[in-house]
């Protein structure tokens, strides 16, 4: 049970108070397909019974419950209003699929600069309604909404932006998406949420929120056109036949590192996040639950290749060192085997942002897998299978 917050201050974690918060904010009451209910119901009994959160944790976890349902209602209404937007094709999309801290989110903003490339960036994500329209895509009000938000996070948590940029005109992940449905990973991410994380990886029928994260693209797209989306979020390489089959034509980029580095940063990572909402996030017992997640999804990865789940002609692979040694022969590599041309605006664009550097540079995030207290050789003999198969090096852990 939620230690030190007072009964009546959980009562606020119950799903029909929230949904009802949710209809009164927006004055309206379709929530469409029931699949969000198992997944908040589940959601909701883990942050009673397992997240440890503390006062400020139960307003901010209902607030973004809230939040996300009120996303959930005005798209619905938004789609009623102008069917077309159902019509809208969602183009194959790149999905960058790698685990987190493996590179992804530098490789996610490299080839956003690409002009044809289309990102979901947080602003839009966080305020969808009204679609945002392309000839206020750059002044939008809500971008300075979003911004003071984001800037809240780096006063409650200093130095959380060095391990992890954010901000409202960066791209945003799948995740924050798929959590209008309830079926995502931001929630064990954010908090300890062990129940609710096992039924998502192990049981949840991750279908209904793919179909959601379509309409969502449609939504987003429908008056500010995308030529090729880009998409990005380690939650995919647990659920990659329920991507595959939602957006079968998909281009997946996956990238690599020595698990047990993942692990360890991973840990770190949250074990900062989470003191936004709980006062004594524990690291040990952070490394002991994600271990398990991250080995299991990264076997997974190898499964979907070995049955054909991922056909290899749609995968690139791309190794953690090679990523931060050339960067733009990265790039090239995915636009060859994909097929797609790598222009010289889109090349330039990226150089320019590479030089600019804005991404934390090495020891902004301080860690060790010493930390974790977790077994390295049993960690090493479990990653084996994942290591050999896709040529992945150990790293030094400290």
């Amino acid at each position: 049970m939620t230690t030190n917050v007072p009964e009546e201050a959980l009562l606020m974690l119950d799903a029909e108070r929230l949904a009802e918060a949710a209809t009164s904010a927006t004055g309206l009451d379709d929530l469409g397909e029931e699949s969000w209910r198992e997944g908040l119901e589940r959601l909701l009994w883990s942050l009673r019974e397992e997240a440890d959160l503390n006062e400020l944790g139960v307003q901010i976890a209902a607030g973004e419950v809230v939040a996300y349902l009120s996303n959930r209602l005005e798209i619905i209404e938004w789609r009623r209003q102008h069917p077309q937007v159902a019509a809208g094709d969602v183009v194959p999309p790149v999905v960058i699929i790698g685990q987190a801290r493996t590179g992804t989110t530098v490789l996610y903003d490299l080839l956003a600069h690409d002009p044809i490339t289309r990102v979901p960036l947080t602003w839009e994500v966080d305020r969808p309604c009204p679609p945002p329209e392309t000839a206020t895509y750059e002044t939008d009000p809500r971008i300075d909404e979003v911004e003071e938000l984001q800037a809240g996070v780096e006063l409650l948590i200093p130095g959380f932006r060095n391990m992890h940029p954010i901000g409202a005109r960066l791209a945003q992940e799948c995740v924050r998406i798929t959590a209008s449905d309830f079926r995502s990973l931001i929630f064990p991410t954010q908090y300890r949420a062990p129940s609710y994380a096992r039924w998502l990886l192990d049981e949840a029928d991750l279908a209904p929120a793919y179909r959601w994260h379509r309409q969502y693209l449609q939504h987003l797209q429908s008056a500010h056109p995308a030529q090729r989306w880009l998409l990005k979020s380690p939650a995919h390489v647990w659920h990659l036949g329920a991507l595959l089959a939602e957006y079968p034509d998909a281009l997946l980029v996956q990238t690599h590192r020595d698990p047990l580095r993942i692990i360890a940063s991973v840990s770190s990572l949250q074990a900062t996040l989470r003191r936004l909402a709980a006062d004594e996030p524990d690291l040990v017992d952070i490394a002991k639950e994600w271990a398990d997640y991250i080995l299991d999804g990264l076997d997974r990865s190898v499964t979907a290749r070995l049955d054909g789940t991922v056909p290899p002609e749609r995968v690139v692979d791309v190794q953690f060192a090679e990523l931060n040694t050339d960067p733009m022969g990265v790039v090239a590599r995915v636009y060859d085997q994909f097929g797609l041309e790598l222009t010289p605006e889109a090349e330039g664009r990226m150089r320019e942002f590479l030089a600019a550097a804005p991404h934390a540079g090495p020891g902004a995030h301080s860690y060790t897998f010493a930390d974790t207290e977790l077994d390295e050789g049993r960690l090493r003999e479990r990653a084996r299978r994942y290591q050999d198969h896709f040529a992945v090096p150990s790293e030094p852990l400290g």
